[in-house]
Protein backbone atom coordinates (compact mmCIF):
# COMPACT_ATOMS: atom_id res chain seq x y z
CA UNK A 1 0.00 0.00 0.00
CA UNK A 2 1.50 3.27 -1.24
CA UNK A 3 0.97 6.40 1.36
CA UNK A 4 0.69 9.41 -0.53
CA UNK A 5 2.27 12.96 0.47
CA UNK A 6 -0.21 15.04 2.09
CA UNK A 7 0.30 17.59 0.05
CA UNK A 8 -0.48 15.34 -3.15
CA UNK A 9 -3.46 13.66 -1.23
CA UNK A 10 -4.75 16.81 -0.63
CA UNK A 11 -4.70 17.85 -4.58
CA UNK A 12 -6.28 13.90 -5.66
CA UNK A 13 -9.51 14.99 -2.54
CA UNK A 14 -9.80 18.70 -4.55
CA UNK A 15 -11.33 16.83 -7.78
CA UNK A 16 -9.47 18.47 -10.60
CA UNK A 17 -6.17 17.02 -10.89
CA UNK A 18 -3.03 18.01 -13.13
CA UNK A 19 -1.51 14.60 -13.25
CA UNK A 20 1.02 13.01 -15.18
CA UNK A 21 3.38 10.18 -15.89
CA UNK A 22 7.19 10.05 -15.56
CA UNK A 23 9.33 7.66 -16.20
CA UNK A 24 12.91 7.45 -15.39
CA UNK A 25 15.53 5.06 -17.08
CA UNK A 26 19.06 4.43 -16.12
CA UNK A 27 21.02 2.21 -18.37
CA UNK A 28 23.57 -0.05 -17.55
CA UNK A 29 25.98 2.18 -18.36
CA UNK A 30 25.34 4.91 -15.51
CA UNK A 31 23.00 7.09 -17.80
CA UNK A 32 19.68 8.48 -17.01
CA UNK A 33 17.26 9.25 -18.98
CA UNK A 34 13.58 11.05 -18.15
CA UNK A 35 10.33 11.28 -20.14
CA UNK A 36 6.84 12.35 -19.71
CA UNK A 37 3.67 12.06 -21.10
CA UNK A 38 3.12 15.67 -20.27
CA UNK A 39 3.37 18.44 -23.14
CA UNK A 40 6.12 20.30 -20.73
CA UNK A 41 9.43 19.44 -19.34
CA UNK A 42 9.12 18.27 -15.63
CA UNK A 43 12.29 18.48 -13.56
CA UNK A 44 12.84 17.16 -10.57
CA UNK A 45 15.96 15.23 -7.96
CA UNK A 46 18.22 16.27 -10.96
CA UNK A 47 16.96 14.99 -13.40
CA UNK A 48 14.50 16.38 -16.68
CA UNK A 49 12.05 14.60 -17.89
CA UNK A 50 11.24 15.34 -21.32
CA UNK A 51 7.87 15.23 -23.46
CA UNK A 52 9.78 15.17 -27.07
CA UNK A 53 10.31 11.57 -26.91
CA UNK A 54 6.66 10.32 -27.74
CA UNK A 55 7.11 8.18 -25.10
CA UNK A 56 4.12 6.63 -23.83
CA UNK A 57 2.44 3.34 -21.48
CA UNK A 58 -0.06 1.53 -21.09
CA UNK A 59 -2.11 0.55 -17.64
CA UNK A 60 0.05 -0.67 -14.75
CA UNK A 61 -0.97 -3.90 -14.21
CA UNK A 62 -0.27 -5.00 -10.53
CA UNK A 63 -0.63 -8.47 -8.34
CA UNK A 64 -0.89 -10.36 -5.14
CA UNK A 65 1.12 -13.26 -5.85
CA UNK A 66 4.93 -13.50 -7.20
CA UNK A 67 4.09 -13.10 -10.82
CA UNK A 68 6.29 -10.68 -12.50
CA UNK A 69 3.77 -7.82 -13.18
CA UNK A 70 4.82 -6.17 -16.60
CA UNK A 71 3.74 -2.76 -18.43
CA UNK A 72 4.91 -1.63 -22.41
CA UNK A 73 6.33 1.69 -22.74
CA UNK A 74 6.28 2.87 -26.13
CA UNK A 75 8.23 5.06 -27.79
CA UNK A 76 9.07 6.71 -31.44
CA UNK A 77 12.68 5.64 -33.01
CA UNK A 78 12.72 8.82 -34.45
CA UNK A 79 13.79 10.24 -30.90
CA UNK A 80 17.39 11.89 -30.15
CA UNK A 81 17.62 9.99 -26.95
CA UNK A 82 16.40 6.69 -28.07
CA UNK A 83 17.87 5.28 -30.95
CA UNK A 84 17.37 2.15 -33.06
CA UNK A 85 20.99 1.63 -32.88
CA UNK A 86 21.68 1.79 -29.22
CA UNK A 87 18.43 -0.55 -28.75
CA UNK A 88 19.95 -3.10 -31.18
CA UNK A 89 23.43 -2.53 -29.20
CA UNK A 90 21.74 -4.09 -25.70
CA UNK A 91 22.40 -0.35 -24.27
CA UNK A 92 18.63 -0.57 -23.23
CA UNK A 93 18.90 -4.18 -21.88
CA UNK A 94 17.79 -4.70 -18.29
CA UNK A 95 18.04 -0.71 -17.42
CA UNK A 96 16.46 0.82 -14.47
CA UNK A 97 13.22 2.08 -14.81
CA UNK A 98 10.98 4.42 -11.78
CA UNK A 99 7.66 5.01 -12.60
CA UNK A 100 6.60 8.18 -10.98
CA UNK A 101 3.22 9.80 -10.78
CA UNK A 102 3.63 13.72 -10.25
CA UNK A 103 1.69 17.06 -10.21
CA UNK A 104 2.64 18.61 -13.43
CA UNK A 105 1.70 22.04 -11.71
CA UNK A 106 3.35 21.36 -8.85
CA UNK A 107 6.27 18.67 -9.39
CA UNK A 108 7.17 18.16 -5.74
CA UNK A 109 3.82 16.62 -5.09
CA UNK A 110 4.40 13.00 -6.64
CA UNK A 111 4.87 9.50 -5.81
CA UNK A 112 6.87 6.46 -7.03
CA UNK A 113 4.67 3.90 -8.00
CA UNK A 114 6.43 1.30 -8.78
CA UNK A 115 10.46 0.46 -10.32
CA UNK A 116 11.24 -2.28 -12.30
CA UNK A 117 14.05 -3.23 -15.67
CA UNK A 118 13.48 -3.12 -19.10
CA UNK A 119 12.94 -6.61 -20.35
CA UNK A 120 12.16 -7.82 -23.64
CA UNK A 121 11.74 -5.21 -26.40
CA UNK A 122 10.36 -5.32 -30.29
CA UNK A 123 11.52 -2.97 -32.71
CA UNK A 124 9.45 -1.62 -35.61
CA UNK A 125 10.29 0.31 -38.46
CA UNK A 126 9.37 3.27 -36.83
CA UNK A 127 9.13 3.06 -33.17
CA UNK A 128 9.66 0.44 -30.38
CA UNK A 129 7.48 -1.69 -27.81
CA UNK A 130 9.43 -2.15 -24.21
CA UNK A 131 8.50 -4.52 -21.71
CA UNK A 132 8.81 -2.99 -17.85
CA UNK A 133 9.13 -5.86 -15.19
CA UNK A 134 8.54 -5.37 -12.11
CA UNK A 135 11.03 -6.37 -9.38
CA UNK A 136 9.79 -9.77 -8.86
CA UNK A 137 11.09 -10.70 -12.41
CA UNK A 138 14.51 -11.61 -10.07
CA UNK A 139 13.30 -14.07 -8.15
CA UNK A 140 13.02 -16.21 -11.28
CA UNK A 141 16.57 -15.62 -11.77
CA UNK A 142 18.99 -18.75 -10.85
CA UNK A 143 21.19 -17.98 -7.77
CA UNK A 144 24.05 -20.09 -6.89
CA UNK A 145 25.83 -22.66 -8.42
CA UNK A 146 24.03 -25.55 -11.62
CA UNK A 147 24.30 -29.05 -10.64
CA UNK A 148 25.89 -29.76 -14.46
CA UNK A 149 28.41 -31.10 -16.07
CA UNK A 150 29.92 -28.46 -17.98
CA UNK A 151 31.94 -25.77 -16.43
CA UNK A 152 29.92 -23.14 -14.86
CA UNK A 153 32.13 -20.35 -14.23
CA UNK A 154 32.96 -17.62 -17.30
CA UNK A 155 36.64 -18.06 -18.76
CA UNK A 156 39.13 -15.42 -17.15
CA UNK A 157 36.98 -14.57 -14.20
CA UNK A 158 38.16 -15.30 -10.55
CA UNK A 159 36.73 -18.45 -10.01
CA UNK A 160 38.34 -20.00 -12.95
CA UNK A 161 41.46 -18.14 -12.54
CA UNK A 162 43.07 -18.21 -16.44
CA UNK A 163 44.98 -14.91 -17.48
CA UNK A 164 43.40 -14.14 -20.49
CA UNK A 165 46.03 -11.30 -20.85
CA UNK A 166 48.92 -14.20 -21.20
CA UNK A 167 49.89 -14.15 -24.67
CA UNK A 168 48.67 -17.84 -26.01
CA UNK A 169 44.87 -16.43 -25.16
CA UNK A 170 44.41 -13.35 -27.39
CA UNK A 171 45.63 -12.12 -30.36
CA UNK A 172 45.44 -8.61 -32.86
CA UNK A 173 44.26 -9.10 -35.97
CA UNK A 174 42.87 -6.97 -39.52
CA UNK A 175 39.91 -7.78 -40.93
CA UNK A 176 41.12 -8.71 -44.61
CA UNK A 177 37.98 -9.39 -46.60
CA UNK A 178 34.47 -9.55 -46.23
CA UNK A 179 32.72 -13.19 -46.70
CA UNK A 180 29.44 -12.02 -44.98
CA UNK A 181 27.34 -10.06 -43.29
CA UNK A 182 28.85 -11.87 -40.01
CA UNK A 183 31.90 -14.05 -41.07
CA UNK A 184 35.39 -12.29 -42.49
CA UNK A 185 38.99 -13.38 -43.04
CA UNK A 186 41.74 -11.60 -40.78
CA UNK A 187 44.93 -11.38 -40.50
CA UNK A 188 47.48 -11.05 -37.80
CA UNK A 189 46.00 -14.66 -35.97
CA UNK A 190 47.69 -17.33 -38.43
CA UNK A 191 49.97 -18.90 -35.00
CA UNK A 192 46.86 -19.78 -33.17
CA UNK A 193 45.36 -23.02 -34.62
CA UNK A 194 41.86 -23.45 -35.92
CA UNK A 195 39.28 -23.56 -33.51
CA UNK A 196 41.48 -21.33 -30.71
CA UNK A 197 38.72 -18.50 -30.89
CA UNK A 198 35.76 -20.51 -30.88
CA UNK A 199 33.18 -19.61 -28.23
CA UNK A 200 35.39 -16.69 -27.60
CA UNK A 201 35.29 -12.58 -28.17
CA UNK A 202 36.27 -9.92 -30.41
CA UNK A 203 36.88 -6.61 -29.02
CA UNK A 204 36.80 -4.25 -31.96
CA UNK A 205 39.31 -1.40 -31.58
CA UNK A 206 38.82 0.32 -34.88
CA UNK A 207 36.10 1.14 -37.22
CA UNK A 208 32.13 1.17 -37.02
CA UNK A 209 31.98 -0.78 -33.94
CA UNK A 210 34.74 0.60 -31.41
CA UNK A 211 34.77 -0.18 -28.34
CA UNK A 212 31.64 -3.27 -28.80
CA UNK A 213 32.54 -6.90 -28.41
CA UNK A 214 31.14 -10.27 -29.81
CA UNK A 215 31.02 -13.45 -29.76
CA UNK A 216 32.68 -15.62 -31.89
CA UNK A 217 30.62 -18.65 -33.22
CA UNK A 218 33.81 -20.11 -35.20
CA UNK A 219 37.37 -20.22 -35.95
CA UNK A 220 38.63 -21.61 -39.26
CA UNK A 221 42.47 -21.41 -40.61
CA UNK A 222 42.56 -21.11 -44.61
CA UNK A 223 45.83 -20.70 -46.26
CA UNK A 224 47.78 -18.71 -42.70
CA UNK A 225 44.14 -16.56 -42.57
CA UNK A 226 41.82 -17.06 -40.03
CA UNK A 227 38.07 -17.16 -40.58
CA UNK A 228 35.85 -15.90 -37.45
CA UNK A 229 31.97 -16.31 -37.65
CA UNK A 230 30.54 -14.22 -34.85
CA UNK A 231 27.51 -15.41 -33.54
CA UNK A 232 25.63 -12.10 -34.24
CA UNK A 233 25.60 -9.59 -36.68
CA UNK A 234 27.28 -6.10 -35.64
CA UNK A 235 24.88 -3.90 -35.17
CA UNK A 236 27.11 -1.44 -37.13
CA UNK A 237 28.81 -2.68 -40.32
CA UNK A 238 32.08 -4.29 -40.46
CA UNK A 239 34.94 -2.75 -42.79
CA UNK A 240 38.22 -3.38 -44.52
CA UNK A 241 41.01 -2.96 -42.29
CA UNK A 242 39.31 -2.70 -39.10
CA UNK A 243 41.33 -3.80 -36.34
CA UNK A 244 40.31 -6.17 -33.08
CA UNK A 245 41.37 -7.91 -29.82
CA UNK A 246 40.62 -11.64 -29.92
CA UNK A 247 40.12 -14.05 -26.90
CA UNK A 248 40.44 -17.69 -26.63
CA UNK A 249 37.11 -19.11 -26.21
CA UNK A 250 36.25 -22.31 -23.95
CA UNK A 251 33.49 -25.15 -24.88
CA UNK A 252 33.08 -25.62 -21.00
CA UNK A 253 34.37 -29.14 -21.24
CA UNK A 254 37.04 -31.12 -19.09
CA UNK A 255 39.05 -32.02 -21.37
CA UNK A 256 39.24 -28.53 -22.64
CA UNK A 257 40.00 -26.98 -19.46
CA UNK A 258 43.10 -29.61 -19.17
CA UNK A 259 44.45 -29.77 -23.20
CA UNK A 260 44.13 -26.15 -23.71
CA UNK A 261 44.19 -24.01 -20.65
CA UNK A 262 45.91 -26.53 -17.76
CA UNK A 263 43.22 -25.54 -15.22
CA UNK A 264 41.72 -28.38 -13.95
CA UNK A 265 42.08 -27.88 -10.45
CA UNK A 266 39.71 -24.95 -11.12
CA UNK A 267 37.20 -27.04 -13.75
CA UNK A 268 34.24 -25.76 -11.84
CA UNK A 269 31.56 -28.48 -13.80
CA UNK A 270 30.74 -32.23 -12.45
CA UNK A 271 32.17 -33.76 -15.37
CA UNK A 272 31.03 -37.55 -13.68
CA UNK A 273 27.38 -37.31 -13.00
CA UNK A 274 25.39 -39.93 -14.85
CA UNK A 275 23.36 -38.53 -17.87
CA UNK A 276 19.62 -38.94 -19.00
CA UNK A 277 20.56 -42.56 -20.86
CA UNK A 278 21.31 -43.62 -17.39
CA UNK A 279 17.68 -43.06 -16.43
CA UNK A 280 16.50 -44.99 -19.97
CA UNK A 281 18.99 -47.99 -20.11
CA UNK A 282 17.47 -51.42 -19.47
CA UNK A 283 19.76 -54.34 -17.49
CA UNK A 284 21.56 -56.82 -20.26
CA UNK A 285 24.54 -59.46 -20.13
CA UNK A 286 26.58 -58.04 -22.33
CA UNK A 287 28.66 -54.77 -22.20
CA UNK A 288 28.02 -52.08 -18.78
CA UNK A 289 24.46 -53.00 -18.87
CA UNK A 290 24.36 -56.14 -16.64
CA UNK A 291 22.77 -54.03 -13.32
CA UNK A 292 25.88 -54.09 -11.75
CA UNK A 293 27.21 -50.77 -9.77
CA UNK A 294 28.71 -48.25 -12.67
Amino acid sequence: MKTLPPALQAHLDDGTTTLAWCWRITRGDGISFGFTDHDRTLSFEGTDFEPESGFTASEVRAGSDLSVDAQDAEGVLSSDRITETDILDGRWDNAEVELWRVNWSAPAQRVLLRRGAIGQIRRGRLAFVAEVRSLSHVLAQTVGRTFQAGCDAALGDARCGVNLQAAAFRGTGTVTDLLRDRAFTASGLGSFAAGWFTHGTVEWASGANTGRRAEVLSHDVVDGLAILTLLETPVRPVGEGDSFLARAGCDKRLATCSTKFGNVSNFRGFPHIPGQDTILRYASRDGRHDGAVL
